[in-house]
């Protein structure tokens, strides 16, 4: 029932501000607000009562829609899906806080619609049955195109646009897969599915990860989406919802198709790969601070797909570390590439510098959560980065040499935007009166921070708190039993 009420509650709301005519008022934003920290402490109240030692699905519930297909409502979590959601909650909590102390137009309507991105999102990671897996896939779509087209910057038409298209490309494929490998295993059941050998129906599912990822080839949508949406969305988009991919991959393809993944793992590790190093280079060429963070998650979540293609103990523990680090990171640095914006009027490097002179608490969190960027030895980043080049290293080599590459100019964009906000001569956008940050922006952004730094002093929390406890190689036999 935990786990059903993880979903419900967010959709409630937003139905409950759809209907109720103070929809657009400052009580309405409250409540949108006391709901998504209301979800924080449901999630708490999960993890009190999840047994770590046991690799099986938990707080699940399964009610029967249709008897013929086995298609049924089934919602569950396993131990590393719990740390998911986890991620899913608390940055959503950040950035309805963060829409509401923006004062978005309609205020209401707007962060109704986050908390409908939530519940469906939540969805994702507790799915336990195909076709409720797309629903709750697609219904995630819904509020992100009109948060982008509606709230979004001057281009927010081309980026909703292309954000559309690319989507509606990869929802289709993933559909005809959905369809062809249930029928084909005769059950829609997650933990029923067998393996398959197709692959065609692999291929569908590969491709609609790797579009909502995004990962390279197929990331043109990414940096319109990133830079025309409202800081908070971007925020979600790149913490949180690029994480659904990362997840499809770990629940879906990597169990149930053994052989197309061994027979496709070159191919997929040398496109990650290129997409690594092609997204930490545009990274550093990046003009603006949302375009150096929408290409570093670009190479991020790249990396993260050569840990999971690993698919060994080392890697798969690397990749889910990795997908949490980044959420965090990822959120963390969008929402305060906002709070910048609102103080100089612009994103774009070249008009910024020495905003640290004055502003010692927006500086104290740009630098913290920078340094955890460039995994430095000590990091929660730098353990999940080690394991995924640990695990990579096993298959060969050479992968490992160009993972740590990107590393290294992971570190260089990261410090050439500290330096290019905080330091240098004061630029020209830069107002010796605008303010550091206030109490309210460092009350949403502090708690995503905090977790970076918890998890910097425990990553164990998550890498012996997952897979139950096993090897997080026997995921795969783990979701057939």
């Amino acid at each position: 029932m935990l786990t059903t009420l993880l979903i419900v509650i967010p959709i409630g709301g937003t139905l409950a501000l759809w209907l109720d005519p103070w929809r657009n008022t400052r009580r309405a934003c409250w409540f949108a607000v006391l709901l998504a920290v209301a979800e924080v402490g449901l999630w708490i109240g999960g993890v009190a009562a999840f047994d770590f030692g046991s690799p099986g699905l938990q707080l699940h519930q399964r009610t029967v829609w249709f008897a013929d297909l086995d298609v049924s409502y089934a919602v569950g979590l396993y131990d590393w899906s719990l740390w998911l959601v986890g991620l899913t909650v608390i940055v959503t909590a950040a950035a309805v806080a963060y829409g509401f102390r923006a004062n978005r137009q309609r205020p209401g309507v707007y962060l109704s619609l986050l908390l409908l991105l939530e519940g469906a999102t939540v969805g994702v990671f507790t799915a336990q049955d195909l076709l409720l897996f797309y629903v709750f896939f697609e219904a995630m779509m819904i509020p992100l195109y009109v948060l982008i087209g509606g709230w979004g910057g001057p281009g927010r038409l081309g980026a909703t646009l292309k954000f559309v298209l690319y989507t509606l490309a990869g929802s289709l494929l993933m559909l005809i897969a959905i369809i062809a490998f249930g029928l084909e295993q005769g059950t829609f059941d997650l933990a029923k599915l067998g393996s398959s050998s197709s692959t065609w129906i692999f291929l569908g599912f590969l491709a609609a990860f790797a579009v909502k990822a995004p990962l390279f080839p197929f990331h043109g949508w990414l940096p319109d989406a990133y830079r025309e949406a409202p800081p908070e969305v971007t925020a979600v988009l790149s913490g949180v919802i690029s994480k659904t991919a990362a997840y499809g991959l770990l629940r879906i393809v990597i169990p149930h198709f053994p052989d197309p993944v061994s027979d496709w793992r070159v191919t997929v590790l040398a496109l990650a790969s290129i997409g690594l190093v092609y997204g930490s280079l545009l990274a550093f060429r990046a003009p603006d601070i949302r375009g150096v963070i929408a290409y570093s998650s670009l190479a991020q979540m790249c990396l993260i797909v050569i840990g999971l293609f690993a698919v060994n103990d080392s890697g798969l523990d690397g990749a889910l570390l990795q997908m949490v680090n980044h959420g965090f990171v990822s959120a963390s640095l969008f929402l305060l590439a906002g709070t910048v914006e609102a103080r100089a009027g612009t994103g774009q490097l070249k008009l910024l510098g020495g905003m640290a002179r004055g502003r010692p608490v927006l500086a104290s969190l740009l630098l913290t959560t920078g340094v955890i960027a460039l995994a430095v030895p000590g990091s929660t980043a730098f353990a999940g980065e080690f394991l995924v080049l640990n695990g990579i290293f096993a298959r060969g080599w050479g992968w490992a040499v160009v993972g740590a590459v990107a590393i290294v100019l992971a570190a260089m964009y990261v410090l050439r935007l500290i330096s290019a906000v905080l330091h240098r001569d004061v630029g020209s956008a830069v107002h010796g009166h605008a303010r550091d940050l206030r109490l309210v922006e460092v009350g949403i952004l502090a708690p995503l921070v905090a977790a970076l730094l918890f998890l910097s002093a425990w990553p164990a929390s998550i890498t012996d708190h997952a897979f139950g406890g096993k090897p997080a190689a026997t995921v795969s036999a783990q979701f057939k039993e």
